[in-house]
């Protein structure tokens, strides 16, 4: 795990009621699942203050379907929970929740190019028989010169005319617009988001939520139509619930149908920005955790690789795709981190948390590839863990300006328990699944009490 720093705070005083900003980029199913597992590490690792007691969230793609929760109450313990199935407060998440077939448009689009075909038919003939006798002598013309010199060129300019002159005449145009809009549905993920919150009688609202728990929600997607972003939140767009705005933002393009909301069709939130760090910052937010799990692999040593293999090129194209995907995502991250460390009005602290750039192991690990979950919230747990032992001192002052303890031996203990199951992959869970207690004199704020909302 690395960690980044922005280093603009004041340490000559203790900000004890400045606001604390979580911001959760993307990372599919299993780089959700990396996240749990580094939200648990930081979670036990802050002495007196919860993840789930911030003042802001920011999510999008996976960090949406993550930072929902959270600013609900349901402590990232809880989450690890549900992937076993043994949560009493989030159902489990199945393989038909994520991976739910677009039965709708894989039905209906053929249907619909078939109904088209029969109805454009004698149009099309008579597009041709029109396009023929109007353009009669180039079309001999041509004939004639491919004829002669049979070949690619000619064929093309013979056969190009009479096709584009038939579709503008009959609109049948290329025919992509029978293709599916995605492989997959992301309707379940919606219907999870809006079942668990009503089972923990959390409002399904922004302008609700908010005034339920005191802090914010904010997630971030993009219009499909207009490519622009949208930030949904109680002081922001407030056309979608807080589950169709979880829905818009994880619509991961070309895997996901782009769901329609409010007459309006939605992509995911990282088309446009890796994390939106701004929309804590530019809301108040003085300490800022951002939590990013895609990130370049370096190939400083030969044998780092997997397979025995010396470059990224020898790994196929998943791993070229792959690489270039990381690449494009941390560049823009990075970019609005150096925006950050020069912003004149910023005068707080950011700790980037990410996958160490050597981790050949995560790197591997396929972001869509469900069952591997278990597996990368361990692995994000054990990662962070050490980052934040490494960089304990530094943290440890930065902390201490907020009025934050950093219990690095609770963290210390909590790993020396996992050593100590052996590999026992049950024991370890159970062990990272078990709930952080804070004491009353622990807590720099009570957690308002959740209210039973009525769906």
């Amino acid at each position: 795990m690395g960690i980044t720093f922005v280093e603009k705070g004041d340490r000559s005083r203790v900000r004890a009621h400045a606001k604390v900003g979580l911001v959760l980029a993307g990372g599919a199913i299993s780089g959700g699942a990396f996240k749990i597992g580094g939200l648990i590490a930081l979670n036990t690792y802050l002495g007196n203050r919860a993840v789930t007691d911030f003042d802001i969230y920011v999510g999008l793609s996976a960090g949406a379907f993550l930072a929902a929760p959270l600013a609900a109450g349901l402590s990232p313990e809880e989450l690890l929970k549900s992937i076993d199935g043994v949560s009493s407060k989030i159902s489990k998440f199945g393989p038909l929740d994520f991976y739910q077939p677009n039965w709708r448009e894989f039905a209906t689009r053929p249907l619909r190019l078939a109904f088209d075909g029969l109805a454009v038919a004698p149009a099309f003939w008579q597009s041709m028989a029109h396009h023929l006798t109007t353009h009669r002598p180039e079309t001999l013309e041509r004939a004639r010169t491919f004829l002669k010199d049979p070949g690619v060129a000619t064929a093309e300019a013979l056969v190009t005319p009479l096709i584009e002159d038939t579709a503008l005449r009959t609109g049948l145009g290329s025919g992509r617009s029978y293709l599916p809009s995605g492989l997959c549905d992301n309707r379940g993920i919606e219907k999870f988001i809006r079942t668990n919150l009503r089972h923990n009688g959390i409002p399904n609202d922004f302008r609700l939520m908010n005034l339920e728990r005191g802090n914010s929600l904010y997630i971030a997607a993009t219009n499909l139509d207009t490519g622009e972003g949208v930030i949904f939140g109680h002081d922001a767009d407030t056309s979608a619930s807080i589950s169709e705005a979880v829905q818009a933002s994880t619509a991961i393009p070309g895997f996901y149908r782009p769901p329609l909301i409010r007459g309006k069709h939605y992509l995911d939130g990282g088309v446009r920005r890796t994390a939106h760090i701004s929309q804590a910052t530019d809301r108040g937010a003085q300490l800022v955790f951002v939590y990013n799990p895609f990130r370049p692999f370096v190939n400083y040593h030969a044998d780092q690789l997997l397979n025995n293999k010396s470059s990224l090129a020898d790994m196929g194209i998943g791993t070229v795709i792959n690489q270039a995907f990381r690449t494009l995502l941390h560049t823009r991250l990075m970019l609005g981190v150096e925006k950050l460390q020069m912003n004149p009005d910023f005068h707080g602290d950011l700790v980037l948390l990410e996958p160490s750039e050597t981790d050949i192991k995560f790197f591997g690990t396929n972001p869509l590839n469900f069952w591997q979950r278990a597996d990368s919230a361990l692995h994000g747990y054990v990662s962070a863990t050490a980052a934040l032992e490494r960089h304990h001192d530094r943290l440890k002052a930065i902390l201490q300006s907020y009025g934050i303890v950093a219990d690095v031996d609770r963290l210390r203990g909590r790993i020396e328990q996992i050593r100590h199951h052996n590999f026992d992959s049950t024991a370890i869970m159970k062990e990272l699944q078990r709930e952080v207690h804070r004491g009353p004199a622990d807590k720099k704020r009570e957690t308002p009490p959740l209210r039973v909302v009525r769906a």
